[in-house]
């Protein structure tokens, strides 16, 4: 598992995954697909099986970027991690309306700073989430701009992207802004 001050698992909050605010009512089948994926996570071929059946049944559903970030985040594939996570980017752009450049997403488009807000807290997590695998891949300029979004949009930092600011401080590329 990589380390991180990112955790996936514990700051997108489950009820998120079948909410019907993020486009639709997840199937029951694909849902059992993650379920299934879950509990075969221990054997990628079977888990990724799953994760790409309930991706055929329902293609674009938050619910299922979430699983097939989770398991590429967690399996340390992360290249494949970050392309989910530009999907998911692009999935929060759309049900909030937003830019689908989050580089132009202001923090007057939304609520950001309310954990109640899970339309625009799934934006900020899925850039979160592509901020850290841009700067773990080497692209620091890149997770940095990122990073400094996040802190734009959530200014009390409720999401704690400060965290990431402690990688590149680890990393001993950190300098103040």
């Amino acid at each position: 598992m990589p380390d991180a001050p990112f955790s996936p698992q514990s700051e997108i909050n489950e009820a998120l995954l079948t909410s019907t605010l993020l486009g639709h009512a997840l199937p029951s089948e694909a849902e059992h697909h993650l379920w299934e994926a879950s509990l075969s996570y221990h054997v990628d071929d079977i888990a990724e099986s799953h994760l790409r059946q309930a991706e055929a049944l329902a293609p674009g559903h938050a619910a299922v970027l979430i699983g097939l970030f989770r398991f590429y985040f967690y399996k340390a594939r992360l290249g494949e991690a970050l392309q989910v996570a530009q999907r998911c980017i692009a999935k929060a752009a759309e049900v909030n309306s937003f830019s689908s450049d989050w580089r132009l997403v202001r923090a007057s488009d939304a609520e950001f700073g309310r954990y109640e807000s899970i339309l625009p807290r799934f934006f900020l997590f899925s850039l979160k989430g592509y901020a850290y695998l841009q700067m773990r891949l080497g692209q620091i300029e890149e997770g940095r701009t990122a990073v400094q979004k996040l802190l734009e949009l959530d200014p009390s930092d409720k999401i704690g992207a400060k965290g990431l600011l402690q990688v590149l401080k680890r990393m001993g590329r950190y300098d103040e802004w």
